[in-house]
């Protein structure tokens, strides 16, 4: 493979770039001097799609180009400014509900929604940025001439996993209580999914779905409701890890790399409407999480488990089904836990010396 070009220049690692390149080359050539139109690429989604996009283009001399939306392309900049000024990449500035269309034709539109913490805090804003930043963005590609559109969904749109059920399959018809606020997000991407089998019918787009579970990798957030991104954030504060509840909810991590794999597949090779889970099927325990989040570090850390199990309670659980992306697609997770953990404090750490962030107190979650 040949040295990437003086214009690109990533803070990933480039292991993770070719990984993704390796099992994506065969698909690039779709998007040879295309245009694509991101929603959401400042994101963690966004940001490897964009990444690895960029990497693929001068790879394979694509001679492509991205239009990013962003509501405040100068902050993006600031924060990524070994993106900036590549010449494949320009900003589009806007709300995903009200912006305007860019002049031109698009071949793909990829919706990486992106919520902030003030549109997560508020269930009526977050509702409205899912249905008219959806159907806008659904109006772009149907106006751009765009034959395909992949949406990042979500797991949340199944609501609470019975205990009964170890794996959440794509035909699970969900339990999202109307009347409760906190299935706001599961409600909002569930019409968000329904607009575009709506405007796969009428118009002939070809709608990708991606429903996304939990992730580790470098770009997560350590401040937000990512019980790992928490964790990791916690043993580079030099103090112990917290887990503010008993550990014992299940969860599954699909490192980011790998995201960005099945991402990419979903888009260029998946069935139009028919959504595919995306993540892994291996289950953990966040306590489990909490000492394989310690065990990376020299000397580990303390682990400090606040709440006790209740007695004869069924463990919650957030664990997809992937036997569909698995065996329609091809796609498996390639990096598991244990690495995917090791590659991203591996990056926090290059950043951090780089860049000295400040960190903050974790909040749990996910």
């Amino acid at each position: 493979m040949p040295p990437p070009s003086p214009q690109f220049s990533s803070s990933l690692f480039r292991e993770d770039l070719e990984h993704v390149f390796a099992y994506t080359r065969d698909f690039w050539e779709e998007v040879r001097g295309q245009r694509l139109f991101i929603t959401g690429g400042t994101g963690f989604f966004g940001i490897w799609l964009v990444e690895s996009f960029l990497w693929a283009n001068e790879q394979l001399g694509l001679e492509a180009q991205a239009v990013v939306l962003s509501r405040d392309p100068q902050a993006f900049c600031r924060k990524m400014p070994h993106l900036a000024a590549h010449p494949a990449l320009s900003f589009q500035v806007g709300d995903v509900r009200t912006f305007e269309f860019p002049e031109g034709h698009f071949s793909h539109v990829i919706h990486a929604i992106n919520q902030t913490a003030d549109d997560t805090a508020q269930p009526s804003r977050l509702l409205d940025l899912m249905a008219r930043g959806t159907q806008h963005t659904l109006d772009l590609a149907r106006q751009c001439g765009a034959t395909k559109l992949l949406f990042t969904s979500s797991g949340s749109v199944y609501g609470s996993q019975p205990a009964a059920l170890t794996h959440i399959p794509e035909d699970y018809g969900g339990s999202l209580d109307t009347m409760d606020l906190r299935f706001a997000h599961g409600h909002g991407k569930r019409f968000a999914e329904h607009l575009c089998a709506v405007y796969a019918r009428q118009y002939g787009i070809e709608a990708k779905i991606a429903r996304g579970f939990a992730f580790v990798g470098p770009y997560l957030p350590l401040d937000s409701s990512y019980a790992v991104g928490n964790f990791i954030r916690n043993g580079l504060r030099g103090g112990s890890i917290v887990v503010k509840g008993d550990g014992t909810p299940q969860r599954s991590y699909l490192y980011a790399a790998d995201l960005a794999i099945w991402l990419w597949t979903i888009l260029f090779r998946g069935q139009s409407c028919r959504p595919y889970n995306v993540g892994s099927a291996d289950a953990v325990s966040i306590a489990d999480l909490a000492h394989m989040v310690a065990a990376s570090f020299e000397p580990p850390p303390a682990v400090e488990i606040a709440g006790r199990p209740v007695p004869r309670k069924a463990a919650e659980r957030y664990v997809p089904d992937c036997r569909r992306a698995m065996e329609e697609l091809g796609l498996r997770p390639r990096v598991d836990l244990a690495e995917s953990i090791h590659r991203t404090l591996r990056w926090h750490e290059k950043c951090s010396c780089l860049a000295k962030p400040s960190l903050t107190t974790p909040r749990g979650g996910r």
